[in-house]
């Protein structure tokens, strides 16, 4: 589905349908979400490491590595490393997300 200035219309509606099928088959969606300010600053951290990493997360995820990009593969590793040491502090804080 694509309209005129909108090319990105298919993905959006989708991910908004999709939330819209969860909540009506399970009943609802609890959501949580950190303050305003804490959501800026996360934002501005994803920014500044998609511009300092030359991609996402996903692109060298799947393009990147799937090319056999020396610099995606690093890129990878090093998220996902980030992402265990990340949640092994929490724990280990007592700060776990998923109870």
């Amino acid at each position: 589905m694509t309209l005129p200035g909108f090319p990105d219309a298919a993905p959006l509606a989708g991910l908004a349908g999709g939330a819209l099928i969860v909540s009506l088959l399970s009943g609802g969606i609890e959501a949580r979400f950190a303050s305003p300010l804490v959501l800026v600053v996360a934002g501005l951290l994803v920014g500044i490491g998609t511009r300092l990493g030359s991609g996402c997360t996903s692109g060298h995820g799947v393009c990147g590595v799937s090319r056999l990009s020396g610099r995606s593969i690093v890129a990878t590793a090093t998220f996902m490393a980030a992402g265990i040491a990340t949640v092994a502090v929490m724990n280990a804080m007592g700060l776990e997300v998923l109870q």
